[in-house]
């Protein structure tokens, strides 16, 4: 992230960047959690492998995030995966690519997916999901030069492009109207920074749990529940719930909350039977969704399917 700085927004500017900074690197030394998701319901493989390939055709999906909108070097992800069923006995693949920034400090994951399901009843599936990933971490100190912060940070050299290797899995079952799953997406303990370094750390293990619900009320409205539990070692517990109304298959509107943390306005629209967009804004109820800098969040996903017969199928995917 490059930051250009006025003369006459110096100070202002230096502190924002101070504290984004430091919150980047409270982040990675206490408790890295992975990158956060308002749209959930529409992006599980980036957080559960055994999604992969489960709504049985080829599907890929781009979500981008701005978190607190008006403030530079504000955490902003972008997310791109692609997965489908492989053969006719139960493979899933998938390929993800996630790139987190806050400040100075970037990640970038690159994921790979495979699942296994086996049919439990007429409609319920049971799916089993592995992931690897390869981790790509920069932290660029000289953009510290020209602000107030501790000189040991100014001190530090960049890195660039630290390489680790991660592994993953997760459980999920699924019918047409339910779906429950449960997933550690990172598994390994990796050490970020080495002895010499001002600050060294673990990324520790996220736990997700992630259900929902499709409620016909009648035949032009369903009501779609769902939640999200995450937990990490060192952080509050995150919960996020979430209801949605979709009219007429087409349309679709909720909102959210995240617990102490946000309420979310949502927005969904099928533009064909194959392509859909969804749309969040997050206002957070801390303190720091009180600062004039702080306008919001967004995030925005777009998602096609590749049927390969849309007229043969029973019925459609709301999840």
């Amino acid at each position: 992230m490059r930051f250009t700085v006025k003369k006459t927004l110096w100070k202002n500017k230096a502190l924002k960047l101070t504290v984004l900074f430091g919150m980047a690197l409270t982040g990675i030394a206490n408790a890295q959690q992975d990158a956060q998701y308002t749209q959930y319901m529409y992006n599980t493989v980036s957080v559960n492998p055994a999604y992969a390939g489960s709504r049985g055709h080829l599907s890929i999906a781009g979500l981008y995030r701005n978190q607190w909108l008006g403030l530079d070097g504000a955490p902003e992800t972008q997310t791109l995966n692609i997965h489908t069923p492989v053969g006719y006995r139960g493979v899933g693949l998938g390929l993800s690519i996630v790139n987190d920034k806050i400040g100075p400090t970037s990640e970038t994951y690159f994921d790979v997916d495979f699942s296994y399901t086996i049919q439990t009843s007429f409609e319920g599936r049971l799916s089993f999901g592995l992931k690897g990933s390869a981790h790509m971490l920069d932290i660029r100190y000289s953009e510290l030069d020209e602000f107030e912060v501790d000189p040991q940070l100014q001190s530090q050299q960049d890195i660039q492009n630290k390489f680790s290797p991660n592994l993953g899995a997760g459980v999920y079952y699924h019918t047409d109207k339910f779906y429950v799953g449960l997933s550690v997406p990172r598994i390994l303990e990796t050490t970020h920074f080495d002895s010499s370094s001002v600050s060294t750390a673990k990324e520790l293990m996220n736990y997700y749990f992630i259900t929902g619900y499709v409620w016909d009320l009648n035949p032009f409205l369903k009501f779609k529940p769902t939640l999200l539990t995450k937990v990490v070692q060192g952080a509050p517990i995150q919960v996020d719930l979430s209801a949605n109304f979709m009219f007429n298959e087409r349309f679709i509107a909720g909102a959210a909350y995240r617990w102490d943390a946000a309420f979310s306005g949502l927005l969904g629209f099928m533009l064909s039977d194959q392509m859909m967009v969804g749309l969040a804004y997050d206002r957070e109820i801390t303190e720091l969704g009180a600062a004039t800098f702080n306008d919001g969040s967004f995030e925005i996903i777009l998602r096609y399917d590749f049927f390969r017969n849309i007229g043969r199928m029973k019925s459609p995917r709301f999840f």
